[in-house]
């Protein structure tokens, strides 16, 4: 069974790529960056620990938030089923596809066969639109090719992987029951949550406070790995290129923000954009002084980043306020 006319191009985020075809199904069409920042995707956290090889430095809110807050956010509803059972995951899914509706799936990418990068990931998404005795088919995004496939068997062990981030066989469908507030009240609304947990983070590893974090940790890094050479690169790899779209998500978010000033007439979202579009090549001057720093072993480059990191908690500290201003809805 293939449902036919999916949207099968694919974007840079698996989440958004998969709320993108489960959406345009429905009817409703919105950019990606519209989809990320409706959806208050926009985060950051630095971790560490003793069970991880390196740090972590994550741009985003948790998997599935996005969804949630964007159907909410939308006035959309949304199906979300889990199980611990193979069986029954796999009828809540072929029952959807069945019916003609798209599905989307948290998965762990280690598992999918079209994957080149073989990493253990549990909050990876994809988007189902088809399967038959042998393969399951799948959106995801433009970087892993967009319209793929891989064998059931993969996808069940994908679907099921316990460990970081996975969860149990969930699926989720997409409805649209009612008329769907309207676009400005609902960026208004995103834009004001986004700030509020942004400037508050309940530790310190969050938010502009984090960064500030990351601005001290990152200069200990060449003494914080055991191979440099390969975990300095790697992580502004994961910066640029891993479904981030560039910058750590804030050349989605600054593109969000762009598309918001079009429909908003506020001062607060025009000077969060402007204040964006500095801050978003910023990030990929870090991502390539970590690559450098790992390269070369230059200490320096560490700190040239820690440098800019806080110059970075400053300036997003300062975006987000500005977001904060931004007039709620008219009721």
């Amino acid at each position: 069974m293939i449902i036919e006319g999916i949207a099968s191009a694919g974007g840079e985020h698996c989440e958004t790529s998969t709320l993108d075809v489960l959406l345009r199904h429905a009817g409703v069409e919105l950019s990606e960056p519209m989809l990320f920042g409706l959806g208050e995707g926009l985060g950051f956290i630095y971790w560490d620990g003793k069970n991880l090889p390196f740090p972590f430095l994550g741009g985003r809110s948790k998997p599935a938030e996005i969804t949630r807050t964007l159907t909410d956010r939308l006035g959309l509803s949304l199906q979300v089923k889990e199980t611990t059972s193979a069986r029954i995951a796999w009828r809540n899914v072929a029952g959807e596809i069945d019916a003609g509706v798209p599905v989307g799936l948290q998965l762990d990418s280690y598992h999918l066969e079209y994957f080149t990068s073989k990493v253990h990931f549990g909050g990876h998404f994809a988007a189902l639109y088809g399967y038959d005795d042998e393969h399951a088919f799948l959106v995801d995004t433009a970087q892993q090719g967009g319209s793929v496939s891989t064998s059931l068997e993969s996808l069940e062990r994908a679907r099921g992987e316990k460990g970081p981030m996975t969860a149990k066989n969930r699926s989720f469908t997409i409805g649209v029951d009612e008329p769907l507030v309207p676009l400005a009240d609902a960026i208004r609304t995103a834009v004001r949550a986004n700030a509020a947990g942004f400037l508050n983070p309940p530790i310190a590893n969050l938010g502009y406070r984090g960064i500030g974090k990351a601005a001290v940790q990152v200069r200990k890094w060449l003494e914080r790995s055991t191979d440099p050479a390969r975990d300095l690169p790697q992580a502004a790899v994961l910066m640029e290129r891993a479904g981030t779209g560039g910058a750590l998500f804030r050349r989605i978010y600054r593109d969000f923000l762009a598309e918001g000033v079009a429909i908003v007439d506020d001062a607060g979202l025009l000077t969060a954009y402007e204040k964006y579009r500095e801050i978003t090549p910023l990030w990929t001057e870090v991502a390539g002084l970590f690559a450098q720093a790992g390269k070369t072993g230059d200490a320096g480059r560490l700190n040239e980043a820690s440098a800019l990191l806080t110059e970075l908690a400053r300036r997003e500290q300062e975006a987000m306020t500005a977001l904060a201003t931004v007039q709620p809805c008219r009721s």
